[in-house]
């Protein structure tokens, strides 16, 4: 278990995670943890936004973390109050300035994300302006113990499965754990968590276990993060986005093996 963890996992939870009754492979009863799903609308101020299914946890972090994300919120805003009401699976993020996202609206895209995830074609003007800092340096050595830190930590996804994580990392320590069954929903709450606290981001490693998707490049750039690693693989457009931002991206990361894509000058192989 990783003791400086800022927030992790609460596998005990019983709002997150359900036990169902079956058979197994040979006959034999059998219960099995399932992680729960639930939508949740977001809203900013009156404007409808997007409904995401999540597991539920942090909804806050995660409603804020996707406007950031999608640059309909900005560190200059100032958040007056944030309703959630799990009754009408409803969540209201609401600023001191009024904002009007109707056209912002009409240039939604539908992403490939498991959990449906959805982006706004005009984000890529925020993303073209975003310089990643070139000083960071990614150590080969850290991989190992980063790993084990990681996958052998109390999580939803050992209890249960199906669900997927995204961990905030300083050179070969993760600070924030969260999962949610899409992920880009966990990288959302990444987003949120650090939108609140107001921390710098440029010297910070995010790891997902999700696969290295467009949306995952973008919303990792959008943070000011400069270096993206996972377990799990590319895809084209994923790789093209980062080699045009500069993000290093390293994929299909496994004890001391993995293939890293873009961003190749920040990795020291020691």
């Amino acid at each position: 278990m990783i003791k400086n963890l800022s927030v992790k996992p609460d596998i005990y939870d019983q709002n997150l995670i359900k036990e169902v009754e079956g058979l197994d492979e040979s006959g034999n009863y059998f219960k099995q943890n399932v992680v729960m799903e639930r939508p949740l609308t977001i809203f900013l101020n009156k404007q409808e936004v997007v409904t995401s299914m999540t597991v539920g946890d942090h909804p806050e972090w995660m409603a804020v973390g996707f406007l950031v994300n999608q640059g309909m919120l900005s560190a200059m805003d100032n958040i007056t109050s944030v309703d959630l009401d799990w009754d009408i699976e409803v969540i209201v993020v609401r600023t001191e300035n009024k904002t009007n996202y109707e056209e912002k609206l009409k240039k939604k895209i539908r992403t490939s994300g498991c959990a449906v995830g959805t982006m706004f074609a005009d984000v890529m003007d925020i993303f073209d302006k975003i310089v990643l800092n070139n000083k960071v340096k990614f150590h080969t050595k850290w991989l190992i113990g980063l790993l084990k830190k990681v996958n052998t930590q109390p999580s939803l996804y050992i209890k249960a499965g199906a669900i997927h994580a995204c961990v905030l990392c300083q050179k070969d320590q993760p600070l924030i754990y969260v999962e949610d069954v899409g992920r880009h929903n966990a990288i959302d709450k990444i987003a949120g968590w650090l939108w609140y606290n107001k921390r710098n981001m440029d010297d910070l490693i995010l790891y997902t276990t999700g696969r290295l998707t467009s949306e995952m490049i973008i919303k990792t750039v959008q943070m000011n993060i400069p270096v993206l690693i996972s377990r799990s693989g590319f895809t084209a457009a994923g790789v093209e986005l980062a080699k045009k931002s500069n993000l290093t991206l390293i994929g299909r990361a496994k004890g001391k093996r993995f293939v890293a894509l873009a961003g190749l000058e920040r990795i020291i192989y020691d």
